[in-house]
């Protein structure tokens, strides 16, 4: 797909404007597979910027002592700022399979942001996340540091990661919130049952419109399932999916059957199973602005062509049956260990 291709669409109602599919750098310093050296992080994203993605997604907690920003910045150096869509997160102290320590003090929302902005050699950042909400804190308090930072010219949009219903309207309600990022694959819907209880899967739409949000999924391909981890290649050696739930014992058992099926249509799209299960989302609707991530250039390739990947109403029920979120084996690793995904994050009121 040569760069003029890639569509672009406007990322909640503030005025971002992104790539139809955007790039998510964390693997290229390791979670799913050791880090790549520095040459190939860069070369990578300067690829995908060739192929027309310029929205991409780092934190400041990807990679040891914060190596995904430094990699991003000087990848930028290669690229034309003005042109790029970057995002970065704050709020994660720390994390390991035992625990995840999140702070959303305002002393350490700019903090973070300056030194953010300081590791990727950056004036501002696009669109700037709260990766996780601390639930100690009013969010109230949180927003209103990120509004004066988006009033000082450091952030131009704000984002949320994870964030309860209600934890989301009372900080839009301080400033717009631009977009929600949000684990969304055709084996993780939680959206579709708890965002809107009991409503069906297109009106989970409504919410967002209502206030102007566009919603960023990030692992769309499954966490590498429907790209063949751990059913048509192994894990690589120190990969965090070892102690996936979804991906030990007998739930990747279970759940390589999912693979399978999904592969047996994906054939008759003519495509990979990777391919169909972006399609997927990207099908959802403008709205919706998937991040895979990859650390090999064919399969940068195959995300980006799946954008050509148009499926009708019966099509994409179709996907949906056979990935029947009942069949699903094993939590998301985040309700499994750290109890830090969207349903737990409501925060105290604010005191008056």
């Amino acid at each position: 797909m040569a760069a003029t291709d890639m569509p672009r669409v406007k990322l909640g109602s503030q005025g971002l404007e992104v790539s139809k599919l955007g790039y998510g750098c964390m693997g290229l310093t390791g979670m799913y597979n050791n880090p790549v050296p520095e040459e190939e992080g860069i070369a990578i994203i300067k690829e995908a910027f060739s192929k027309g993605v310029t929205f991409f997604d780092t934190s400041d907690i990807y990679g040891a002592n914060h190596a995904n920003e430094y990699l991003v910045g000087k990848a930028l150096k290669h690229l034309p700022r003005e042109k790029v869509q970057l995002a970065t997160k704050f709020g994660i102290c720390k994390i390991d399979l035992t625990e995840v320590v999140v702070k959303g003090t305002p002393e350490y929302v700019r903090s973070c942001c300056e030194a953010s902005l300081k590791r990727l050699q950056v004036e501002y950042i696009d669109l700037y996340y709260i990766h996780r909400i601390d639930t100690t804190v009013p969010i109230e308090e949180t927003m209103r540091e990120l509004k004066k930072l988006v009033e000082e010219g450091k952030i131009k949009y704000i984002g949320l990661s994870e964030a309860h219903p209600d934890t989301i309207r009372r900080a839009h309600a301080v400033h717009p919130i631009t977009a929600l990022q949000q684990e969304y694959s055709l084996w993780t819907r939680d959206i579709e049952d708890d965002i809107i209880p009991l409503c069906r899967f297109i009106l989970i739409l409504i919410v967002f419109q209502e206030l102007g949000i566009g919603v960023v999924p990030y692992s769309p391909v499954g966490r590498g399932l429907f790209g063949g981890k751990a059913v048509v290649e192994s894990l690589p050696t120190n990969s965090f999916l070892e102690k996936h739930p979804r991906f030990t014992g007998d739930n990747i058992e279970k759940n390589k059957s999912i693979y399978f099926r999904l592969e047996e249509l994906a054939k008759k799209h003519g495509c990979l199973p990777a391919q169909l299960a972006i399609a997927w989302v990207l099908n959802q609707g403008d709205e919706f602005v998937p991040i895979p991530g990859t650390t090999k250039t064919k399969n940068l390739h195959d995300n980006i062509d799946s954008v050509k990947l148009k499926l009708t109403k019966e099509e994409v029920k179709e996907i949906c049956d056979v990935v029947p979120i009942s069949e699903v084996a094993g939590q998301r690793i985040g309700e499994a260990f750290y109890k830090t995904t969207y349903r737990y994050a409501i925060t105290p009121p604010l005191k008056q």
